[in-house]
């Protein structure tokens, strides 16, 4: 059975580049330019995987992604933002409504073909953007008195937990730090502390990402996201 994919982007372009693009890899696209259109669809049809520009006419992107979570059908479709902005505070407005991914303009063909993989399998129907995956990074954390190093022991595209010789009190502000992979350029991003475990581990949420480290983390996390769920389906 061919998977079946909504796009909605009131630029033609965009949403016949991505319906060309999903049409070759096998799945079936539809495509609008009218958001509203898109309302009706969503609430009688399920879909496997959503692509929403975050800026359209009502409702945009972010009010479509809180409609498909409210929904019978698409409750936990993942569901992709398509966004040319950087603006931190609109992303975080984007995952509460409901989304897993950002894929930034200009659209990137690898990119995609990696999100959609993510979404194959048993992996569908978990909630993306909170998946953790065991992975070790030097972690620097830093509060407007302090900085403390340590490691991740996790991590997702929405936080990590991080093993340290101290801790900050919850709801701190956080600045972070991380050395992805050897020799590359650190990992930046702000973040708050969710919670604590003992003395030695705080749980982060990120709070603010550039548009730059979020594909970045994006790019370093898809993959090891994929790995752990090809794994768990291999010991089933």
């Amino acid at each position: 059975m061919s998977r079946r994919v909504l796009i909605v982007d009131d630029s033609p372009e965009i949403c016949e580049l991505l319906q060309s693009v999903l049409d070759s890899a096998g799945m079936e696209a539809l495509g609008l330019t009218s958001s509203q259109q898109a309302v009706g669809h969503l609430s009688r049809e399920k879909f496997d995987a959503i692509f929403l520009d975050i800026r359209m006419p009502p409702p945009d992107g972010i009010e479509l992604a809180g409609r498909a979570r409210a929904s019978g059908f698409n409750q936990k479709t993942p569901i992709v933002m398509i966004s040319g902005d950087a603006d931190p505070a609109l992303q975080a407005r984007a995952f509460q409504a409901g989304a897993n991914f950002f894929l930034y303009k200009p659209l990137d063909r690898r990119r995609l073909m990696r999100i959609l993989r993510v979404t194959q399998g048993s992996i569908q129907r978990e909630r993306r953007r909170f998946q953790r995956v065991n992975v070790r990074c030097k972690a620097t954390v830093e509060s407007s008195s302090a900085r403390i190093e340590g490691s991740t022991l996790d991590m997702s595209l929405n936080g990590m937990l991080v093993q340290t010789e101290g801790s900050f009190p919850a709801s701190t502000r956080v600045g972070v730090t991380l050395q992805l992979k050897p020799g590359a350029k650190p990992f930046h991003a702000s973040g708050k502390v969710a919670r604590l475990i003992g003395d030695d581990c705080m749980g982060i949420e990120l709070v603010i990402v550039s548009m730059e480290e979020s594909e970045r983390l994006q790019e370093f996390l898809l993959p090891l996201i994929l790995a752990s769920a090809e794994d768990a389906d291999a010991k089933k």
